[in-house]
């Protein structure tokens, strides 16, 4: 298959304006077949770095994990001014992100959150464990709910080394957290409900590089 050719242009405020989120959640999803098939898109990084320096216009905010597996701009086959990224370890909600959120959505014109989940995930594992060690401890507290939640709707061995356990928990969690978006932000609340923004779960399989969506 041809190359294609490198992009020179970062995304506008007019571009960002005209779109809906439910054109950028289907452009998440096509960048992410191409990220699959592994065509994706050829970039002048050093150029389009140039052109956002001025000002940037991205169409969307993804909360993801600190996993390194998880290279959030090539899971989507995004470049430089397309997405803002949050990270956290079991990619969850605070008040610095929900923060993070407000101004990517209310102040930067972001139109769709995406929080996503993934395979494998340490955190995940740890909270079902329940580790203490640490700041670690803190945080993983913040997973727990998800982690109590799974216990009650799952069937079969509830702990960490039983990978159907740990997807069932870390896709509870990335749900739990879509939910909390809107709880505890009345400014993005407000906007969904004005159908300015879209919030949806998404989770990503390490071994097949898909994210399966849930909107």
């Amino acid at each position: 298959m041809p190359r294609k050719a490198p992009l020179s242009t970062v995304l506008t405020a007019a571009e960002q304006a005209a779109l809906s989120p439910e054109e950028i959640l289907q452009s998440l999803k096509e960048g992410n077949q191409r990220f699959v098939n592994n065509d994706i898109t050829a970039r002048d990084h050093t150029a389009q770095v140039r052109m956002a320096a001025a000002g940037q216009f991205p169409k969307a905010m993804v909360l993801s994990c600190v996993d390194s597996r998880v290279p959030v701009e090539d899971v989507f086959d995004k470049g430089i001014g397309d997405i803002f990224v949050g990270r956290v370890a079991g990619n969850f909600v605070n008040e610095d992100l929900l923060g993070s959120m407000e101004f990517a959505c209310r102040v930067a014109g972001a139109k769709l959150i995406l929080v996503l989940g993934h395979e494998y995930c340490g955190a995940i594992k740890a909270a079902i464990d329940n580790v203490k060690l640490g700041n670690i401890s803190a945080m993983l507290a913040k997973l727990r709910p998800s982690v109590t939640a799974g216990g009650k709707s799952f069937r079969g061995p509830k702990n960490s080394k039983n990978p159907a356990f740990v997807d069932h928990v870390a896709k509870l969690n990335v749900m739990r957290n879509v939910k909390l978006i809107t709880r505890r932000s009345p400014t993005l609340r407000d906007m969904v409900k004005a159908g300015d923004l879209k919030i949806v779960g998404g989770y990503y399989d390490l071994d097949t590089a898909v994210v399966e969506f849930f909107d």
